[in-house]
């Protein structure tokens, strides 16, 4: 801890970097993931990547799903060599997953079946922020289809393998901008008008309402969930402001808003404590902000819109009558929409 902080007061903001570590939470556990498998989203860059290097020198086999393979492989690099002395390290390999397309999710759960006989951690990180109005090639509303529907179908492809890995944890990065989000069953796929603020944060709210549901519906299985803000991380999910606002806003936020902004290996810090700290074996469904447990919004506890939200993202992935809490771990349906 001390030789990371005098690295840090070697930077110009290093006093800054250092007071957010000292306010920031700050995942203390040094339970060691020997022997455990995990998969994590979008992690060759920010706290996705933060994520990856904490569970490699925990000793986890950790496998990086990402949409940018050439990316992926130098962020795995970059992990393997940084841990290339650490005793007991794990291993990091680097599978295709593209969120924006539920074919490629089904093929990265099929891979992953065939590869993986135990997943105990399934780190659902990626995700896009405030961008322009995009249709990915399903159809579906760009940020509604990253950061809730892919996932959604990821998790459901894989969770008869991840129950029968139990004790297992699932692990949903969310975001404080949930609070300004709402479920728009009318207009779901925001065909009928779009905001990028709103369609970001009703994607933010989804990812709370499918751990809360998702825990009751695996109450018993050994199987946990999680759902967490980081806190604002300075990464490259701000890379669309200037086209989606005005331009400079990308700036802005890189330069400017810097001195309040986590770094990403702070803002990583509440998913490795979700994801590993044992006071939280007999917890589920909850939200978490800095290392500890938070109330969210009225509208991220309602257990109605929760269910109603599961029902219309498994008929819009076209899961049919398959139920993957209660289903046999063999091969999933392979229907596309």
């Amino acid at each position: 801890m001390w030789r990371e902080s005098w690295r840090e007061l070697s930077h110009p903001l290093g006093f800054v970097n250092l007071a957010m570590w000292l306010f920031s939470g700050r995942c203390r556990s040094r339970a060691r993931l020997d022997g455990k498998t995990a998969v994590i989203t979008g992690c060759n860059t920010g706290i996705g990547k933060q994520t990856a290097l904490d569970f490699v020198r925990r000793g986890a086999r950790v496998i990086m799903a990402c949409r940018d393979l050439q990316k992926a492989e130098l962020a795995a690099e970059d992990i393997r060599a940084l841990t290339k002395d650490v005793e007991g390290a794990g291993r990091v390999v680097v599978m295709r997953l593209d969120l924006a397309s539920l074919a490629s999710v089904r093929e990265c759960a099929r891979r992953l079946l065939e590869t993986e006989q135990r997943i105990h951690l399934l780190i659902n990180n990626a995700g896009v922020m405030a961008c322009p109005k995009a249709v990915t090639e399903d159809g579906l509303e760009m940020q509604l289809a990253v950061n809730h529907l892919g996932h959604f179908l990821l998790t459901c492809l894989l969770l008869p393998r991840i129950i029968r890995s139990a004790p297992a944890r699932i692990v949903n990065v969310s975001s404080l901008a949930h609070m300004a989000g709402s479920i728009n069953f009318d207009d779901l796929n925001s065909e009928k008008s779009y905001s990028a603020t709103f369609a970001y944060g009703q994607s933010k709210l989804a990812n709370i309402l499918f751990t809360k549901e998702l825990a009751k519906r695996l109450k018993g299985t050994g199987v946990t969930t999680y759902s967490l803000h980081p806190g604002v991380v300075a990464t490259e999910l701000g890379r669309h402001f200037d086209s989606t606002y005005f331009w400079g806003v990308t700036w802005l936020f890189n330069n400017v808003a810097s001195l309040v902004t986590k770094t990403p290996e702070q803002g990583a810090q509440t998913t490795i404590y979700c994801a590993v700290e044992e006071s939280l074996a007999e917890e589920s469904g909850l939200y978490y902000s800095d290392c500890k447990k938070t109330r969210p919004s009225a509208k991220a506890r309602d257990d109605e819109t929760a269910r109603r939200l599961w029902e219309e993202s498994a008929r819009i992935v076209a899961l049919g009558d398959w139920d993957p809490c209660t289903a046999e771990d063999s091969a999933p349906p392979s229907a596309a929409p």
